[in-house]
């Protein structure tokens, strides 16, 4: 389960921005540490064994040290990106395996569009309905205080 992102308020969380480079913040890197990865994306090193074990990273080994490359890092961003905008593990995967098709990630961008519209249509409904809720739950409020009001002039 990701941890809180304890970085100054005035950037973003590695992980908020779908559109962004995945190598932004790499420097020129191409091997990276379970100590770089907890740190740049503010995550647990259990996370990133419980990705792992999912199957959506894949390092390699040095012994009983985990290296993560390029693509790990990247399908990381991916996953913490897709999980801060309500995707499941599973939805995340498959958007993440199409990228292996070989025909330049078209195959993935289409399915990653036509998710990410599905997903606004079901939060602005569940916006809908939560604002329906609190419309009804103010009105109520209203009448139980009028209700008391009428009760303290008795």
């Amino acid at each position: 389960m990701p941890e809180l992102d304890h970085r100054p308020t005035d950037r973003r969380p590695a992980g908020s921005d779908l559109v962004a480079g995945f190598d932004r913040g790499a420097a020129g890197r191409d091997v990276f540490t379970i100590r770089d990865l907890t740190k740049e994306f503010a995550v647990s090193a259990r996370t990133l064994r419980f990705y792992e074990e999912k199957g959506l990273l894949d390092p390699r080994r040095n012994g009983e040290q985990r290296l993560y490359g390029r693509r790990d890092r990247a399908r990381l961003r991916y996953v913490l990106m897709g999980k801060s905008v309500g995707f499941s593990l599973e939805e995340v995967r498959e958007m993440l395996d199409l990228y292996d098709l070989g025909d330049g990630q078209r195959t993935q961008l289409q399915v990653a569009l036509a998710k990410f519209q599905e997903r606004v249509v079901r939060l602005e409904r569940q916006r809908a309905d939560v604002d329906r809720a609190i419309a009804e739950l103010s009105r109520a409020s209203l009448e139980i205080e009028s209700m008391l009001a009428a009760k303290d002039e008795e």
